[in-house]
């Protein structure tokens, strides 16, 4: 088993760290596209995630995301080819 280096969290600006929460929250986007766009995987996303939540959001949160599909690439239906749902981005 290879291990990937992460980037270190608190080089990440204040808006990737509020980004790469909100994905994370996001039912549709794997751990992969975070992974690509910000260098974390899943393991340094679940650290972040612990250290910029209370104790009770990243409790929800981790119940939430055990054993969803959506959330990892391999796991997924080869049907669905995006990381979000084509309605999230809306101009505001």
């Amino acid at each position: 088993m290879t291990t990937k280096l992460s980037v270190c969290t608190h080089d990440l600006p204040t808006s990737d760290i509020s980004r790469i929460i909100e994905m994370a929250w996001e039912d549709r986007t794997p751990f992969e596209a975070i992974e690509t766009l910000y260098g974390l995987n899943e393991s340094a996303v679940i650290k972040l995630m612990r250290s910029e939540m209370k104790p009770s959001s990243f409790k929800m949160w981790r119940q939430r995301m055990g054993g969803r599909k959506t959330k990892h690439k391999q796991l997924r239906s080869p049907d669905v080819l995006r990381a979000y749902c084509a309605t999230q981005y809306k101009p505001r």
